[in-house]
């Protein structure tokens, strides 16, 4: 069953915010300077160092392999109008027709949807402000019906560093955090206090809410609203140089936001304002199962040229 649209009282934004007010000057849009230089891409994947992947391979201690992502198909709730279909064909084999003296025959697949379905990467140009996204591009030199020409997810480097995990829907006493919960920076780390865990530099900070249960269960609650981050709880992480901030739900982020009324306030801090990748639909049940919460964090983006999201299966080895 396909998920119902976003509520309004969760996603009413003014189409001002949606498409941006022709109002503002030029002179007056956001502007998002990177601490890597005026031609960076990467963003915080900078943070990522020879050392910092030699640490985290330290990690691995028992060689087992966690897949953090979800099966993707048809039926795959995902946010509206977002969907997803492939289609098997058999080229020029009508009527059984084989190739060669071996009789060789072949499968091949059409994909048909939105590369933001299932367990996705967001890449830099996928949310700005004023249509500024990071280290300062304009929608007017960026993006191109054909894909974008800065910050497409062929940018992003191989992410092999250490992935930290935190609780917190055990920290709140729940199996599942309620729709709307903000978790603030405080309270993210009190959880990470809690739980004996530090996140640092290079890192990729995980957070499980419980929410990902309702899929299949209450499609239309799950995409209507969810817990996830505030805005300050964003902010703390990008100060601590984190290269990517997860969580079990479609949207990392607390929904209604924390007024309302503002559009993903979490998507432009990280995005762009700090060039923090966000990665959704992390499937984290199987690592709370096993009261795993540091590891081995892989993931290897299909390097589609110009994309702004991409469906993905990142690995965490413990």
């Amino acid at each position: 069953m396909r998920t119902a649209p976003l509520r309004a009282a969760a996603l009413a934004v003014p189409l001002a915010l949606l498409l941006g007010s022709a109002a503002v000057a030029q002179d007056d849009r956001a502007t998002f300077d990177s601490p890597y230089g005026p031609d960076d891409q990467i963003g915080a994947a900078n943070n990522m160092t020879p050392d910092t992947v030699k640490a985290a391979a330290g990690l691995v201690t028992e060689g087992k392999v966690y897949p953090l992502g979800m099966t993707v198909d048809r039926a795959t709730p995902a946010f509206p109008p977002r969907s997803v279909s492939v289609t098997v064909v058999t080229p020029s084999q009508g009527m059984g027709k084989t190739f060669g003296p071996n009789r060789g025959s072949y499968n091949d697949d059409i994909f048909h949807g939105w590369l933001g379905v299932g367990t996705q990467i967001d890449g830099l140009g996928h949310l700005g402000r004023d249509h500024v996204y990071y280290n300062n591009n304009k929608a007017e030199d960026l993006v191109n019906v054909t894909g974008l020409t800065k910050l497409g997810i062929e940018q992003i480097p191989p992410i092999a560093t250490r992935g930290v995990l935190v609780n917190m829907a055990a920290h709140e006493g729940v199996e599942q955090l309620e729709g709307g919960h903000a978790i603030s920076a405080q309270a993210l780390q009190d959880a990470l206090s809690a739980q004996g865990t530090t996140v640092g530099k290079g890192d990729v900070m995980i957070v499980h809410t419980g929410w990902m249960d309702k899929i299949g269960e209450d499609n239309e609650t799950w995409g209507s609203t969810e817990p996830g981050l505030d805005v300050d709880a964003a902010e703390w992480l990008a100060e601590q140089g984190v290269v990517a901030v997860g969580a079990d739900n479609w949207g990392l982020e607390a929904v209604p936001s924390a007024d309302g009324e503002s559009f993903f306030p979490v998507h432009v801090t990280l995005l762009a304002e700090n060039g923090v990748y966000i990665l959704e639909n992390i499937v984290t049940r199987e690592l709370v199962a096993d009261d795993v919460n540091e590891f081995l964090f892989v993931l290897g983006p299909a390097r589609v040229k110009g994309a702004v999201q991409m469906i993905i299966n990142p690995v965490a080895i413990k």
